[in-house]
């Protein structure tokens, strides 16, 4: 069959663009590597059947689309567990705290990283979510690293040390891997640094009920009533010709008039095009990598650090477990404890005995919740960076120069070619929502070209 689209990758940039095509009476066809949807997003189940979100799981205010699709398929939001006292370990001592602010940490700490937000939160006002290349000063900007301005701004030893952790838990990456510019651009994308970090009111504020992937297995089910949807097709080759596109994959060939490509940047760029793409983005493709992050998960039969009184979020100085949540699901049981291992130490760890990880997590675990957090019924972790359709979490990494020498190609189509992806996306770049926007917008350009 000769489709009007096809669309590379099945994650939830993919599927929301098939979906706005069949809904304009398209035919699709979606083609993914993996033998499931969802992408970057992965719901596996424990032992007892518990479903848990081993890749992206969390949505927050603003992200309308997320939340329109859980009423759509009827998947039940709740909000992530806050209450309780929070841990903060830092400079060797032992602090709790309560909401999202660590008010007990050092008033002079305090005080620089709030003024530090202020700052920066007034140089990402001035960054266009549409071209942050045209932003005042963008050379400036992109020519020194987010690390490069907190050495100069942040210069309470105890403030730089949440600031990077705030930094790496946002980015899976160190702060000298990205430049000002790109750190600007994702704060003002996501509203700000604050609300990225934040798990109330925030980013981080509500998870599904029964796992986040099953939103993504929706829509690819409204897709195959009007398209197909073809799993386990790794896509080798693009060719484009004067009568449309030939999408090769491990299962054959797929002819369509349009084609959109919605992987990760270093996937994207490991397709044979033919003829080949443009030397600005075949240099984009190649120059930003992806963030690193290993998503670790302990489960006990209850909750018990909430009958201790603690919310199960942690922040330390002491990598490589610099942040922890209780991500146990609404009822509470299971209990879930999540730590994240991100950036070098993510790489670095991937290629670790899972046994050795397992040890390293708990230990922090039993140092933040006493012994019985020694004792799991059982440990799962995911090295995203061994995943090879997805390279890496959370999302593509922009080093200093890319975006004002290479970003004007982020969005733009190459023939018949058309890019969609949450590195793309202008509005919660890097999240779930901002996949979904641009698969939408990739649609829209699609249509534009097909009428």
């Amino acid at each position: 069959m000769h489709f009007d689209c096809i669309v590379v990758g099945a994650g939830f940039a993919g599927l929301s663009a098939a979906d706005a095509l069949v809904r304009e009476g398209q035919r699709v066809c979606v083609v993914e590597a993996r033998d499931r949807v969802g992408g970057r997003v992965a719901t596996i189940h424990l032992a007892d059947g518990t479903p848990l979100d081993i890749g992206g799981q969390w949505i927050g205010p603003t992200h309308d689309r997320m939340y329109a699709l859980c009423r759509r398929y009827g998947a039940e939001v709740y909000p992530m567990y806050v209450g309780g006292k929070n841990l903060l370990l830092l400079g060797g001592k032992r602090r709790t705290y309560r909401g999202h602010i660590p008010v007990r940490a050092p008033l002079a700490a305090l005080a620089n990283v709030g003024l530090s937000l202020v700052k920066l939160q007034m140089l990402a006002r001035k960054v266009p979510l549409e071209a942050p290349w045209e932003a005042p000063n963008a050379a400036e900007l992109d020519q020194q690293t987010l690390g490069d301005w907190i050495r100069k701004n942040v210069r309470n030893r105890d403030a730089a040390a949440m600031t990077h952790i705030g930094v790496e838990s946002v980015f899976a990456a160190q702060a000298d891997e990205i430049s000002l510019l790109h750190a600007l651009f994702y704060m003002r994308s996501g509203n700000s640094f604050d609300f990225l970090t934040r798990s109330q009111g925030g980013a981080q504020q509500d998870r599904i009920t029964g796992g986040i992937q099953a939103l993504a297995e929706g829509l690819a089910a409204d897709v195959s009533n009007g398209g197909e949807v073809m799993l386990e097709a790794p896509v080798e080759r693009i060719v484009q010709d004067g009568e449309g596109v030939e999408v090769h994959t491990a299962k054959g060939s797929v002819r369509g008039d349009r084609v959109i490509v919605t992987l990760p940047p270093p996937l994207a760029g490991g397709i044979d095009y033919a003829p080949g793409l443009s030397a600005e983005r075949e240099a984009l493709l190649a120059r930003v990598p992806m963030g690193a992050v290993i998503k670790c998960v302990a489960a006990y039969p209850t909750a018990f650090w909430r009958e201790d009184g603690w919310s199960g979020a942690t922040v330390c100085d002491q990598p490589p477990i610099n942040v922890t949540f209780d991500a146990s699901p609404k009822s509470g049981s299971p209990g879930l404890l999540l730590a994240f291992i991100e950036g070098p130490h993510a790489r670095e760890m991937a290629g670790w005995d899972p046994a050795d990880r397992r040890t390293l997590v708990l230990d922090a675990f039993v140092r933040s919740f006493g012994e019985t957090a020694g004792n799991p019924t059982e440990y799962l972790d995911r090295a995203w960076t061994e995943e090879p359709f997805s390279r890496g979490c959370y999302a593509a990494l922009f080093p200093p120069g890319v975006w004002t020498s290479l970003g004007f190609t982020i969005r733009r189509p190459e023939g018949r070619i058309h890019w969609a992806g949450t590195e793309t996306a202008t509005r919660w770049n890097g999240y779930i929502e901002g996949a979904v926007l641009s698969g939408e917008r990739a649609a829209a350009e699609v249509l534009a070209n097909l009428t």
